[in-house]
């Protein structure tokens, strides 16, 4: 650790507080995730002093980096026993960054003001303001009307305007973020939001057959959902990592758009009529995500899979989701790693709360087929021969399509002339990725 380093609040940051933060992390209260997952391979922490912890892994753990820098350090003397709301007031929001925190308003904004003692130099900003603008022509209005200097999330329907106005530097890269249904997969037998056509429901559940799984994805015109929903700001996908990426298998592709061949692959499951089903969707959460849904549905309609859309905010969304109360509903992911394991970690692999797998398998899938590709790649040391081995999970995937793949978004922001901004795929907006332009 970095000698001399302090905490916002003048205190000390040691080795004590990575123990701390590491005791903590698969533990939080009421979390619907976690970030225990990035420390599963780490068998014992080892504190030499207070600067220098020795981390003991099970096995070779090739990815220990890339998954410790996904873990913020908290200090123990603020967040000791702090709840949501510790947090929410400043009073545990301590770090060690170029930034503090002034004040947080829950809806509004978080008012920021520059660290003069960071151990990294001064930063341009004095103050920074973070606001939340949630509706779409509210971000575009303030930006235009000069009240913000940047945004994030370009609402789709004016992104070519914005980047036809001289005023406005538009900055955009692809996202390490992909769109995804998610069928339930902790009921074998009947659910109430998956029904037969005169209502009843199902004696089985019908997305433990891939057949039923390949219909639904052979149904989706995903050309038509980039043009028409996200007016190109995504790609189709059959996987979810952007090209370049590491992992990225060039061999897996969406399924062609085939609506009569689903119809016949319905059949051949024993649903020559279709059933009936409700797919639930945050409406505020990710970029066009109850427009997807909606497009989705009247897709699957067409084949005879008759689809109601349950759309919520995404406060409302996330507690039921936890509960696995629906049938199949849209999801998103960012791979904050970059690399193929993180999201086969977090979405694929068997929900364990012992083993630290499937933190955010909100749906109960299992497969030991992906499993042991997760634990055989993160243990192995050879670069090529692990990106191998998450090429080879990525063709399994899309192949079983346990999920249903859609889209990789395209992240994208626009700011005042004036301004150099740096775009992230990771979708972050940081005060310290704007400068004043040269």
């Amino acid at each position: 650790l970095r000698r001399g380093v302090t905490w916002h609040d003048g205190k000390p940051f040691t080795a004590d507080d990575v123990v701390f933060t590491f005791e903590r992390a698969p533990n939080v209260p009421n979390s619907p995730g976690g970030f225990g997952g990035f420390l599963r391979a780490i068998s014992r922490v080892e504190v030499v002093d207070d600067h220098t912890i020795r981390l003991h892994t099970q096995q070779p753990h090739p990815l220990l980096p890339l998954d410790l820098a996904s873990v913020s350090i908290i200090a123990r003397h603020a967040a000791t026993g702090a709840e949501a709301e510790a947090y929410n007031s400043g009073r545990a929001a301590i770090g060690t960054g170029p930034y503090r925190v002034l004040a947080y308003r829950s809806g509004d904004r978080v008012e920021l003001a520059r660290n003069e003692n960071w151990w990294g130099g001064q930063e341009p900003w004095s103050r920074v303001t973070v606001r939340f603008l949630l509706n779409d022509g509210a971000r575009t209005a303030a930006l235009l009307a000069g009240d913000v200097d940047l945004i994030e999330q370009i609402p789709t329907t004016d992104l070519a305007r914005l980047k036809r106005d001289q005023r406005i530097t538009v900055t955009e890269v692809p996202s390490l973020r992909t769109v995804f249904l998610s069928p339930d997969y902790s009921r074998t037998g009947p659910h109430p939001n998956v029904t037969d056509n005169a209502g009843n429901p199902l004696p089985r559940n019908p997305f433990l057959d891939p057949r039923v799984r390949r219909a639904l994805s052979m149904a989706i015109n995903r050309e038509a959902l980039v043009a028409q929903v996200m007016e190109g700001a995504a790609t189709p996908t059959a996987q979810w990592l952007p090209e370049g990426a590491f992992g990225y298998n060039p061999e897996a592709r969406p399924r062609p758009y085939d609506p009569e061949g689903a119809k016949r692959l319905l059949a051949e499951a024993g649903f020559p009529e279709g059933f009936r089903l409700t797919l639930a969707t945050p409406n505020d959460r990710w970029p066009n995500d109850a427009r997807i849904s909606q497009a989705v549905a009247q897709m699957w309609t067409r084949i005879g899979v008759r689809s109601a859309v349950d759309a919520m905010p995404f406060a409302a969304f996330v507690p039921r989701r936890s509960r696995q109360e629906w049938a199949i509903q849209l999801g998103a992911w960012g791979s904050s790693t970059g690399e193929a394991s993180n999201y086969l970690l977090a979405i694929v692999s068997t929900y364990d709360r012992a083993k630290l797998t499937g933190p955010s398998n909100m749906t109960r899938h299992s497969d030991p087929d992906f499993d042991a590709l997760l634990a055989r790649g993160a243990a192995t040391m050879d670069d090529e021969v692990r990106e191998g081995i998450w090429r080879q999970a990525v063709a399994l995937y899309a192949e079983r399509e346990p999920m249903i793949q859609l889209l990789q978004y395209v992240n994208t922001w626009a700011h005042r002339r004036g301004l150099a901004h740096e775009p992230r795929m990771d979708e972050r907006t940081l005060a310290m990725g704007v400068r004043p332009a040269r």
